[in-house]
């Protein structure tokens, strides 16, 4: 299901780019922005230029996020790229507006699948999981800071504000039907009631989260319980459900959507 997903993505992603933004010369957001704008300045391959550039943020990713994650970003943006070879630069409107706002509708819908499901479509959302990770950032605000930067350069070169204009609705397109597949910044509390309380402390304290350990006694089994209570982004979610299910397939596990947090989000670091 999961590979389905991915590649279902990754199709929708390369058929936003070559049958929408690509022939309007329209950037999206993230990493793909910066390999559009380099094809169309200097040309190249732009599925090309898209996998070199992030092949940095996976490998920053690697070492800071976990594999599983990693793994099925470097799956989604390769997949990504072999589509976009495979799928000719078509025009399908002539309309620059509808272009702009379709092509990134159906960017958002790959890239939502892929976080959904685990992953990521690359660039700035394996950054933004790197920050959530480390700091209470709102990673919004700085991703929409960088894909301003690279839609300023594009004006700089380009001298046509218009495309610009253009971009920006493509990007907020994409940003919605990605707020609404999944949520960027929302905050998680899981409820973790297990019999293997060490064993799901040893692999969760890995995380940099906080997690509190509560003492439970089920009403109909009258059995003493440990249960956990830990925050976590939607970024982290799917990690979570991994490893709760590998050590403890029977825990009840309840998630509950979080309005907000006071105190230290991260877990301190020993220096």
């Amino acid at each position: 299901m999961i590979g389905i997903a991915m590649t279902a993505g990754a199709l929708l992603v390369a058929a936003g780019f070559n049958f929408f933004l690509v022939p309007h010369q329209v950037l999206s957001g993230g990493v793909s922005g910066i390999a559009m704008m380099v094809g169309y300045i200097f040309g190249g391959n732009i599925g090309l230029l898209y996998f070199a550039l992030n092949v940095p943020v996976l490998i920053w990713g690697w070492l800071t996020v976990g594999k599983r994650f990693i793994l099925w970003s470097l799956y989604s943006v390769a997949a990504s790229t072999l589509f976009m070879q495979v799928i000719p630069v078509m025009e399908l409107v002539v309309d620059l507006w509808l272009g702009a706002v379709f092509g990134g509708i159906l960017l958002g819908f790959g890239s939502g699948l892929a976080l959904r499901y685990g992953g990521s479509s690359g660039g700035f959302d394996i950054i933004a999981s790197i920050l959530t990770r480390r700091r209470d950032l709102p990673v919004g605000m700085m991703i929409f800071i960088l894909n301003g930067l690279v839609i300023a350069i594009l004006v700089a070169f380009t001298r046509n504000a218009d495309l610009a204009l253009y971009s920006l609705a493509s990007i907020f397109a994409a940003g919605k039907v990605v707020d609404v597949i999944h949520v960027r910044h929302v905050k998680i509390t899981a409820f973790i009631v297990t019999t293997k309380t060490e064993e799901m402390l040893s692999a969760l304290l890995k995380h940099p989260r906080g997690i509190t350990v509560i003492k439970t006694r089920g009403a109909y089994s009258a059995a003493d319980r440990d249960m956990l209570m830990t925050v976590r982004t939607k970024y982290e979610l799917a990690d979570l459900r991994k490893t709760v299910a590998s050590i403890d397939a029977k825990a009840f596990v309840n998630l509950v959507e979080t309005v907000g947090v006071m105190g230290d989000f991260a877990k301190r670091r020993e220096t």
